[in-house]
């Protein structure tokens, strides 16, 4: 099976989806849209639908966003007029075998592919397309942190709850602007990494210790770590920034109980969408090219 013979539907996003529908149609693919910003001015070779279920019938394969699955299983589309939940009846119409490339799936759209015969790729945790996207992740964040305080960054105590990979990168910058940046972290080598990197690294259990007198605490980690036993723990000023998917590492609704300034900031690729959607497209590409290959 040739690219020309693939019909690609891609559903949900932001702007990034915009330069990943423009790769599609440059290798050669039929591609049909829906749920993401359209532009004024189209996108040559691709085809807006109606809804949904309208691009998704007869596609080969599927792409849906990297940010995770909201937990009313909706797709991140945030600038879309309806909530995008990718049912079966939404996906049966899609050719088989299928294929829906995505950041990661949650427990209902895993249910329905196995149903339907539709094979899911998940990538969200490639390391090396996290590292593609991540100074666009950590220039949004920057972005945020000075927008929502009224100290600067340079000198402010900072705690970073987890270190991956986009949390190393937050680290090096936040120890390059002069921050004092806090670590905690359950692996003991990340924990390792951030001390050597300038950081003062900490296990999970010393949070209660770390974060009386934090002025900004980030969380990278898509697992509630932060519940409001430590957060009544934080100065009133503290900014909350939750970089994680759905369910995040903060508890948003005891934050806003008690009056603490809290920014879910989902999507922060969006702000280089170019550069961004084709460093997303490099990895989407490998693996529909592997996908063809299967085929012949």
């Amino acid at each position: 099976m040739n690219w020309d013979q693939v019909v690609i539907a891609i559903v949900g996003g932001d702007r990034r989806e915009q330069e990943i529908a423009r790769c599609a149609v440059a290798a050669g693919a039929q591609v049909r849209v829906y749920g993401f910003p359209w532009p004024e001015q189209g996108i040559a070779g691709a085809v807006c639908a109606a809804s949904a279920r309208e691009a998704l019938e007869g596609a080969d394969i599927a792409l849906f966003p990297i940010p995770g699955i909201a937990p009313d299983g909706a797709l991140f589309a945030p600038q879309c007029t309806e909530r995008i939940i990718p049912d079966r009846e939404m996906l049966a119409g899609m050719r088989r075998p299928g294929h829906i490339i995505l950041g990661w799936a949650d427990p209902k759209l895993k249910a329905h592919c196995e149903a339907l015969n539709i094979s899911l790729h998940e990538y969200e945790w490639d390391e090396d397309l996290m590292l593609l996207r991540g100074p666009a992740i950590v220039e949004g964040m920057l972005k945020v942190l000075i927008e929502n305080t009224d100290i600067t960054i340079h000198k402010a105590k900072v705690c970073l709850v987890g270190q991956g990979t986009i949390g190393s990168l937050v680290t090096h910058t936040l120890l390059a602007l002069g921050a004092h940046v806090h670590v905690a972290a359950r692996n003991p080598v990340q924990r390792a990494a951030a001390y050597a990197a300038g950081a003062d690294s900490h296990e999970l259990s010393d949070l209660a210790r770390v974060l009386p007198g934090t002025d900004i605490v980030i969380a990278s980690v898509p697992a509630r770590v932060l519940g409001r036993d430590l957060l009544e723990t934080l100065p009133k000023h503290a900014l909350l920034v939750d970089l994680a998917a759905p369910p995040g590492g903060i508890d948003r609704g005891a934050a806003q109980e008690l009056g603490l300034k809290f920014v879910w900031a989902r999507g922060l690729g969006a702000r280089a969408p170019i550069t961004v959607g084709r460093s997303q497209w490099s990895g989407v590409q490998r693996r529909i090219d592997n996908i063809l290959k299967e085929k012949q």
